[in-house]
């Protein structure tokens, strides 16, 4: 059985204020391709506009190579036009689009929108949170232009503007792009703007330090957004690096059962039942 090279895992959650998600996610271990997207246009036209973006890389996606990513995010920009003009969905849905695509040694990031991926390093020091989109949006321009800081831009009114999006028609779209090589304990983390309105990053940081695999990540990032507010829809995925080295220790804490959530008081209740049980047995057995 061939060994399995990503670890990754993924959530989404319409959250507190809202009925319906217009987020969607695709991933795609087999073939290194994962992508979050947000869609906006109402109910029944956000969520057809994303599932158009999600759709058109589930389809085909292992004939797909790095050289024609950007040929398809066009592509999926060009299907939500046609869907409008076919009455499908609702003129002026639109979505987000931040796709990772990554083998053994490499990864790159595609991204249109204010959906985000961030690359986490984790080191003695505890780690570092390093953004690797640049936000199209007209609160991100504030920022470029030095109107604004990072803190003010975080809680500005119109955060929530984009100037880019998959489906807009007043003018051709721009893709964006990043790659970088792999290194060991590293993790790359892709979200809607659902998570990053309600967490810092900051925030983000420290949830990723004290979390221990992807999946444990994406729990407690979830979790923490809802209890924020989760004015949104919160959508996110978190890849590991293929080159990820996991201690013995680290391991090992894998295989221990949640009971509490306290890891060393769930150690010492697993321990006294393996204890017990232990005894069990040797009471049968005498």
């Amino acid at each position: 059985m061939a060994k399995r090279l990503y670890t990754y895992s993924a959530a989404t959650n319409s959250g507190l204020a809202r009925d319906n998600n217009e987020d969607t996610y695709l991933s795609e271990p087999d073939h290194g391709l994962w992508l979050v997207a947000d869609g906006m246009g109402g109910h029944e036209a956000g969520e057809v506009a994303s599932a158009i973006v999600r759709d058109s890389f589930r389809e085909r996606a292992g004939a797909i190579g790095s050289n024609q990513l950007e040929a398809r995010i066009h592509a999926a920009h060009r299907a939500i036009l046609t869907a409008v003009d076919a009455g499908e969905g609702a003129p002026g849905m639109g979505s987000t689009l931040v796709l990772l695509t990554s083998t053994r040694t490499d990864y790159r990031v595609f991204w249109v929108g204010d959906s985000r991926a961030y690359l986490w390093s984790r080191g003695e020091d505890g780690g570092q949170l390093e953004r690797l989109t640049h936000d199209h949006s007209h609160v991100q321009k504030l920022v470029d232009s030095g109107a604004i800081d990072s803190d003010e831009a975080q809680h500005h009114p119109q955060k929530n503007i984009i100037t880019q999006c998959l489906g807009f028609a007043l003018q051709p779209i721009d893709v964006d792009q990043v790659a970088g090589e792999w290194r060991e304990n590293q993790w790359i983390l892709l979200c809607s703007d659902g998570l990053t309105d309600e967490l810092d990053d900051r925030e983000m940081a420290e949830i990723l330090c004290a979390s221990r695999s992807p999946k444990a990540a994406v729990d407690k990032l979830m979790g923490a957004a809802l209890a924020k507010g989760g004015r949104d829809n919160i959508t996110l995925q978190i890849v590991q690096s293929p080159r990820y080295r996991r201690s013995l220790a680290s391991s090992l804490w894998q295989w221990l059962p949640p009971i509490t959530g306290q890891r060393y008081l769930d150690l010492g209740l697993s321990a006294l039942a393996l204890l017990c049980l232990g005894l069990a047995l040797y009471w049968i057995g005498s």
